[in-house]
């Protein structure tokens, strides 16, 4: 089944300040859709949105999942109907190891009990996707994302990504924190991700991820608007120039 994400008109505000202001853009299924734009634009205040964080405050307009409103679903739901999120800057989660949580997340969406055993092509599957994102099984064994480097936890939650299959996933600045062979990884990663049907939202503003997977759009925010938009063009000329000289054409 195919899935959308849509947002129409979207505003939101953090703690009373607006900071989005009319954000309207759609992913569906087997599609990556690039928001680029420099720090402080938006990018991450709406990934929050998106995914319901009681921070973050909807003023205006709607958030549609197959045509579904879930504006004012809480988080739990929200990723029960498919969605997810990599952060930006991970959390370390010490008491629960890795492959504890990577576990209990395919059990949950194989209708299994949280703690059952993981069937055998399920823990072949974890170690195979383990290696191919750059971590070992020693990784699995500690804390969730504790200990780890910056690029160690950009990979984790890439291997969480795509371990859990969703039906829409949010990775928000993959690329940031990554030497070059990571930013290689992860690219691949995410276009595995598009390949098996997930829908994927990404930021990034430096581009770097998007020699390694190609977007089917590419938007441009700043000031919490979508400003401009089109395809690998966008990108080349933003790196060719900087944002300051694109935004002012």
């Amino acid at each position: 089944m195919n899935t959308t994400l849509e947002t129409k008109d979207l505003y939101a505000s953090v703690d009373g300040k607006e900071i989005l202001n009319g954000i309207n853009l759609s992913v569906s299924s087997g599609e990556v859709v690039a928001l680029m734009g420099p720090n402080g634009s938006g990018k991450t205040t709406l990934f929050m949105t998106l995914m319901g964080h009681p921070r973050y405050t909807v003023t205006r307009g709607s958030i549609l999942l197959n045509g579904n409103d879930i504006t004012k679903s809480p988080p739990e739901e929200r990723s029960l109907l498919g969605l997810m999120m990599a952060f930006q800057n991970p959390v370390p989660v010490p008491e629960v190891r890795l492959t504890t949580l990577i576990t209990a997340m395919v059990n949950k969406r194989m209708n299994r009990k949280l703690t059952d055993s993981p069937p055998p092509q399920v823990v072949a599957e974890l170690i195979k996707t383990t290696s191919e994102v750059g971590l070992t099984q020693a990784h699995l064994s500690r804390g969730t994302n504790h200990g780890f480097s910056g690029g160690e936890a950009k990979r984790s939650e890439v291997l969480q990504l795509l371990m859990a299959k969703p039906k829409v996933a949010l990775l928000d600045e993959p690329d940031s924190g990554l030497d070059i062979d990571g930013v290689a990884a992860v690219g691949k990663a995410v276009s595995r991700l598009a390949e098996r049907g997930t829908a994927v939202l990404l930021t990034t503003h430096q581009a770097r991820i998007l020699h390694y997977v190609t977007p089917r759009r590419v938007l441009v925010i700043k000031g919490g608007r979508i400003v401009a938009q089109g395809g690998l063009e966008v990108v080349e000329e933003i790196e060719k120039t900087g944002y300051e000289a694109f935004l002012r054409r």
